[in-house]
Order: C-alpha cells, then structure tokens, then sequence
C-alpha cells in the first residue's frame, strides 16, 4: 500500500530493476527570454494569412476527378471490405498491392493538390513568383542515371539527391501532345554568390515538340547542382510551361559549356512577366542537394574558381570578471580561464615532450592507476592533476606531439 502511494506521488521516477532514475526538466525550444512573443507570432501568422489571400492561380485549371474513376474506387473498396479471402491473405503479409495503379489513381484524384501543398512548404511558389502559384496537372518523370547499373535517382517533391548522382543530365517523361510546344527550365533560389534576389540557371530548353526533349532548342545547357560547402540544402526546381505559340528564346542563348556563373544569372519572375502572355506553368518537380566531396573539383578544373566555403563564426566564450577569492573552485583551473590559450598549450607540450626520447620506446603505461600511492604531503588539486596524468585524462592529451 505505502509502494502504491508513492508511485502516486512520483510520476517523474521511473523504476529500473528495482532503481529509481530520475529525469530532470528541460525546456525545448528558445528560452522564454529569447523567443517571439504572442504578438510577435501574430503579426507572422497575418502576413502569412495576407499572402495566401493574395495569391494568384497563373497555371493551367485544376482538372476534375473523373467520376468513373470514384466510383470503380469506391466499389473496390466496398468489395474488399467484404471479401475472406483478402483478409486471410493480408492478416499472413501475403497480399500484393500495384504501386504503379496506386500512383496512377493518386494522381488522376488528389497529386496535383497534394504537389501544389508540398511546393508551398518549401516556398517554391513564394521565391519565384512572389504572390503567384500554379498546379502541377503534368506530372514530370525526372530520372538521373548516375552510372550504377540498373539504377536511378528520381526526382520526386524535396527528396536529397547528391551531386555526384545529378552530374549527368536527366532523362525527362510526361504525357504531351506531337503538335504542343513546351519550355523547360531548371534553377535554383539557393545560393547565388553574386546577386541574393536572382537565381542560377541550370538548364533552358525552348520549343519542346510535345515530349521529344532532344528535338528541343537548347538555350543554356545543364550544369550539375553545384551546392557551397556549409549552407546546408539547396533546392533544384524543374519547372514545365505550355507554350501557345513558337516564341524567340535567342536572347537567353549562351555560349555551350556555358561554365560562367554570371551568365547564369536568372529570375523565374522576370521571365513569366516577359512572356506571361504565351506561356503557363503547367509541371512541377524538384529535389534538394547539399555538398559532397566531388564538387571540390568541379569547383577548380570546370568552374576554374575558388570553392565556397562557409563556417559558422562563433562567438567568443564570455568569460566572467575574475574575482579575489574564489570559493569552492579549483585554483589551477580557475586561474588558466585567464591565462593566454597558447601558453598553457606550450606549457603542456613541454610537459609531454620530456616524457618523450628519440630514440627509445615510451614507457608502458601503469596498469592498475589508482592503486599506485602519492607522495605525502600532496595537495588536493595537484593530487587531482597527477592522477588525470596517469589515466590519460585531461588537456595535455589534446596536444600533439
């Protein structure tokens, strides 16, 4: 009875094999001090609110759910539901389901709605065409073969590709008819070293004939994701319009390998302005990349430039005003807060280095530490020290010989 009393009390224990563990409290997230208040978190939600309100649909109408498609679905469902067979086979993780049917069907009903909702997350929308949005009605099949054998990277909404994987030019699908033109355009928001507001263009295609991307016009051609080293994720957006008339892209034309960042310069808005009236958006995909360790060279031998780099610069540690009689502290330790960094490291490394003999093998190291005896008198602090010595504890195993 005097057991359960106490559990009633004690939520915060937990009994571990008869012991008591206790977790303390931790604040998650910024400190109260430091965070937004209400009023702060307001006044976001209305811009947020405002935005959404003055967004406007530039892109091709959002079609309707095919009501043949509802109902053989619903009547799937009603069937399965009632079917002994089926439940047996699931119950033994024996059923097989068509990925590829599922996708088809997800797609004729809710995908665009659901792409449009992903995109709007990441700010797609938002960073190319400021208060305008579009749904994704062609669905865009983007696949990087990047050299293993029967295997691709494809480009879903947001998933990480590497580098190293997006190197080569992608293979591009979507359903489109021979007498249709097309524009297709991949950039990126993220990263422009020159001119924050614009983007890098890594690949311009004009006057696709329907889905035949080879007999398109290449305007500028593809350049890998070149993400810096130390910003994190960049996204790589690919971006389908319907054209209603052939249009003269020949200003936009670079000279190919077009391996200048500068000509690359691009803004995803200026251009919908431009031709707004010939051209909509009508697919959407794109994927996020960060740094790996083929762009270094890329970097110096393709792009003959210096590779970005970026580092978090941290503040210096604040140390507090020192005082005349530090209680309860050790003196040794409290005392080098305040002494210059290098020569502590010196005074350490000459310590180290006279254990250390040119031409004779170090000595073996104690095998029981702590039952070797100090000399007397030892004081508590330097009784401390030589025993972090002894089992390799503490700052001088920091510094290299």
């Amino acid at each position: 009875m005097a057991r359960r009393i106490f559990h009633s009390f004690s939520t915060d224990l937990l009994h571990i094999n008869g012991q008591q563990v206790r977790y303390g409290h931790v604040i998650r997230g910024r400190s109260p001090m430091n965070a937004r208040t209400l009023e702060e978190r307001l006044q976001v939600a209305k811009r947020r609110e405002l935005y959404l309100k003055n967004q406007v649909n530039i892109g091709l109408p959002l079609p309707k759910i095919p009501t043949t498609v509802i109902k053989e679905w619903n009547k799937e469902m009603k069937d399965n539901k009632i079917n002994p067979e089926l439940e047996k086979i699931s119950r033994k993780l024996q059923i097989n389901i068509d990925l590829q049917k599922i996708r088809e069907i997800w797609w004729q009903t809710h995908g665009p709605e659901h792409v449009y909702k992903i995109a709007e997350h990441y700010g797609i929308y938002q960073h190319l065409y400021k208060d305008a949005f579009f749904y994704p009605v062609i669905k865009l099949q983007i696949d990087y073969d990047f050299g293993s054998e029967d295997t691709l990277a494809r480009v879903y909404n947001g998933n990480v590709i590497k580098p190293s994987e997006a190197k080569n030019q992608p293979s591009i699908k979507y359903d489109a008819n021979s007498d249709t033109l097309w524009t297709l355009l991949m950039t990126t928001p993220d990263g422009n070293f020159t001119k924050t507001d614009n983007e890098y263009c890594h690949w311009f295609i004009g006057n696709i004939p329907g889905n035949d991307i080879a007999k398109g016009e290449q305007l500028i051609d593809y350049l890998r994701p070149i993400p810096p080293k130390g910003i994190g994720y960049c996204r790589y957006i690919f971006v389908l319009y319907k054209q209603d008339k052939r249009i003269d892209y020949t200003k936009y034309k670079k000279e190919q390998p077009c391996l200048s960042l500068s000509e690359r310069d691009w803004n995803t808005l200026e251009f919908y302005r431009e031709h707004q009236d010939y051209i909509t958006p009508a697919g959407l995909a794109f994927f996020q990349s960060d740094w790996d360790q083929s762009l270094s060279n890329f970097y110096h031998f393709n792009l003959e430039t210096k590779e970005p780099v970026f580092e978090y610069d941290f503040p210096k540690p604040y140390i507090k005003k020192q005082e005349w009689f530090p209680l309860k502290r050790a003196f040794n330790l409290y005392l080098d807060r305040y002494r210059d960094p290098k020569e502590i490291n010196k005074e350490f490394l000459l310590k180290k280095l006279k254990k250390v003999h040119p031409f004779k093998e170090p000595e073996p190291p104690l095998k029981y530490p702590n039952a070797h005896a100090f000399e007397i008198p030892v004081p508590t602090w330097l009784r401390v020290e030589r025993r972090k010595e002894r089992l390799g504890w503490g700052r001088i195993n920091n510094i290299e010989e």
